[in-house]
C-alpha cells in the first residue's frame, strides 16, 4: 500500500493510502464517523484486482492530525475532492458508508466532475427529513462504562453469527482520536443535511442498506433513492450497521456490478 500526504488549502495535511493496480479505475472509499482507513481493511482487497483503491484518514483520525475546528461534511467533501484532484483527478468511483456516505453526497453533489458512480451504504440525508436513531440506542451509547459502549456497539453493527469480541472489530472508532476530534466528528455528522442537495446528484447512485439496521434507521435509505434522481435501492435483509463488513462476500459484488 502506498501512503501518501495531501495538503488542503487550508494547510492541513491528510494522511491517504492507495493500494490496487495503478492503471486501474480509482475508487475512492470513504469511512465512518471518527475512523481512519482501517474501516476498510476487510473490504478492499474485494475491489483490489481491478480498481486502484483510494482511503483518506479524515481530519482527527490516523494520520492526519492538526488543530480541531468547526469541521463539517462539506470540508470533508472538499477534502476529498482535493485528494481526487491530487490523485489525477475524476471522474472517480466513490463507495462511502455511515457518516462517509454522507460527505459521498456532498461530494457527488457539489463536484460533479469528480464522482463517475457512486454508492450510499448505510446512511442519512441528515436534517429534518431524516429518521433518527432511537432514544434507547442514543441512551446505550452515552453509557458512561466503555465495555458496555462496545457491547453496544457490536450488538448495533453485527448480527448473532458474528464470531468475534467487540474489541476486535475495526468499526468502532480510531482509538487514538481525542475527546475534543471525536466532538468535532459528532458534530459535523448531527449538522449535515444534504436535503436539497440531494437532486443535484447527476452520478448514478446505488443505495444500500440493511434491514435491521438502528444505528442509522433503514427508513433513511428509501428517503435517499428517493431524493437522488435515478437511484437503485437494495436492503440486505437481517444486516445491521456493519452489513457491508460482515456480509461482505455478498454486498461486495453487488457493488462491483454496479461499477462496472
Amino acid at each position: 500500500m502506498l501512503e501518501l500526504r495531501v495538503t488542503m488549502s487550508d494547510g492541513f495535511e491528510l494522511a491517504v493510502q492507495v493500494a490496487g493496480p495503478a492503471d486501474g479505475p480509482t475508487l475512492l472509499l470513504l469511512a465512518g464517523q471518527a475512523n481512519n482507513h482501517h474501516w476498510w481493511d476487510l473490504v478492499r482487497g474485494g475491489f483490489e484486482d481491478r480498481w486502484r483503491t483510494v482511503t483518506i484518514d479524515q481530519r482527527g483520525t490516523g494520520d492526519s492530525r492538526g488543530t480541531v475546528g468547526e469541521w463539517s461534511t462539506r470540508l470533508f467533501a472538499d477534502d476529498a475532492a482535493a485528494v481526487v484532484e491530487h490523485l489525477g483527478g475524476g471522474p472517480v468511483a466513490v463507495y462511502g458508508t455511515s457518516m462517509g456516505g454522507r460527505v459521498a453526497q456532498v461530494l457527488a453533489a457539489e463536484h460533479p466532475e469528480l464522482v463517475g458512480r457512486l454508492v450510499l451504504a448505510c446512511t442519512s440525508p441528515g436534517g429534518k427529513h431524516a429518521q433518527e436513531r432511537d432514544s434507547v440506542v442514543r441512551r446505550e451509547l452515552a453509557h458512561p462504562d466503555p465495555a458496555h459502549r462496545r457491547a453496544t456497539l457490536r450488538e448495533l453493527f453485527y448480527t448473532d453469527a458474528w464470531p468475534h469480541r467487540p474489541e476486535e472489530s475495526l468499526l468502532f472508532g480510531d482509538r487514538t482520536t481525542t475527546a475534543a476530534e471525536s466532538r468535532a466528528h459528532l458534530r459535523a455528522s448531527g449538522r449535515h443535511d444534504a436535503w436539497d442537495l440531494l437532486p443535484r446528484i447527476a452520478a448514478p447512485t446505488l443505495v444500500l442498506h440493511g434491514t435491521d439496521d438502528r444505528m442509522v434507521a433503514t427508513a433513511n435509505a428509501p428517503l435517499l433513492a428517493e431524493r437522488i434522481p435515478g437511484a437503485v435501492l437494495h436492503l440486505h435483509e437481517g444486516g445491521r450497521h456493519g452489513f457491508f463488513e460482515e456480509f461482505a462476500t455478498n454486498v461486495t459484488p453487488r457493488v462491483r456490478d454496479f461499477l462496472e
